[in-house]
């Protein structure tokens, strides 16, 4: 990767209603749910691909400590008072930041959404890494493919407002009758740290003895709870699934942890939300439903009514493919 700037609380006076900016003198902020995540560093580094690409795009790589969203509306209004041109969030809650990036729209900064979404007030675009009904389709199919005979699953996800989970669990508990025998017997809350994520995937097993699978919709707790089964003797038992990093879930499959798991592919969604967010702060692009931007090497997406738009579908990583991507996110 190359070099990704990490930022603190800066006080530099605001400006108002800058003009679009010029590429060649482009700043582009990258702000994630938190620092130290393999998915968005991976982000960076395809967001770094995209200013390369472009020239003369500085890339701002930018989070908290923790994945609140407290520690969010500080970075981003160091980003204000720093006068960046875009913002580009991945957001811890849906609402609470929309005051904040609101702002920063008044100040003529372009701010766009992608990963995880704010409301349509705080942000000019949102780009969803795949469609939310193919994901949480995914997700229960991934354990489903191994459970011919139904079975009990549970869910562990990130934190109570993560938008993007919560979305995707929603449209999974929706297809969930196409899945004969399967049932959802409990969901919990890691909060996206690996600690925590332990403890409830060991609580599931407990809670519920017959358990057949466990489904983390997020690079975290699919971790933690592949780890989890694996301390606990329970590989063969309890089959771990959802959305992970090949780097990070290769041991999983090859232990047997994890029979499959899913995910986009980090870089080109870092790559894109870039692409996106220079398309509009240099209007070459209009963030209006029907809209169609260009991303780059990623093709061309179309804005739907809420100004939102989906990368791709979802890619199932096994024991069959997981050595071509592991070195590589």
């Amino acid at each position: 990767m190359k070099v990704a700037k990490y930022m603190t609380s800066v006080a530099i006076a605001a400006g108002l209603f800058a003009g679009p900016a010029a590429a060649e003198d482009m700043r582009i902020a990258l702000v994630v749910k938190a620092l130290g995540i393999g998915f968005f560093e991976a982000a960076a580094e395809g967001a770094q691909e995209a200013a390369d690409e472009i020239g003369g795009v500085e890339i701002i790589y930018t989070g908290p400590t923790d994945t609140t969203a407290e520690g969010q509306i500080e970075v981003i209004n160091s980003l204000i008072a720093q006068k960046v041109d875009a913002i580009a969030v991945s957001a811890n809650d849906t609402d609470a930041l929309v005051p904040t990036l609101k702002k920063a729209m008044q100040r003529g900064i372009t701010v766009v959404s992608w990963d995880s979404g704010v409301a349509q007030d705080g942000r000019q675009a949102h780009l969803n890494p795949s469609s939310n009904a193919l994901i949480g389709n995914m997700i229960i199919k991934l354990a489903a493919d191994h459970l011919p005979d139904g079975g009990e699953v549970a869910v562990l996800s990130a934190t109570t407002t993560s938008t993007n989970q919560n979305i995707w669990i929603d449209e999974m508990n929706k297809v969930m009758g196409n899945y004969e025998g399967i049932e959802v017997v409990s969901t919990v809350y890691g909060d996206d740290l690996a600690d925590k994520s332990y403890r409830e995937a060991t609580g599931l097993m407990q809670s519920h003895p017959e358990l057949d699978a466990i489904i983390a919709p997020t690079s975290v707790g699919i971790v933690a709870a592949a780890q989890a089964v694996a301390d606990a003797g329970k590989i063969g038992e309890v089959n771990v699934t959802g959305l992970g990093l090949p780097s990070e879930m290769a041991g999983a499959i090859e232990s047997g942890a994890s029979k499959s798991f899913a995910i986009w592919n980090p870089i080109d969604l870092g790559y894109s939300a870039t692409m996106l967010a220079h398309q509009l702060a240099t209007e070459a692009a209009t963030a209006e439903p029907g809209a169609e931007i260009s991303i780059g090497r990623m093709g061309t997406i179309t804005l739907d009514d809420t100004n939102a738009a989906a990368m791709a579908d979802p890619f199932v990583y096994d024991a069959s493919n997981i050595d071509a991507f592991k070195e590589i996110f």
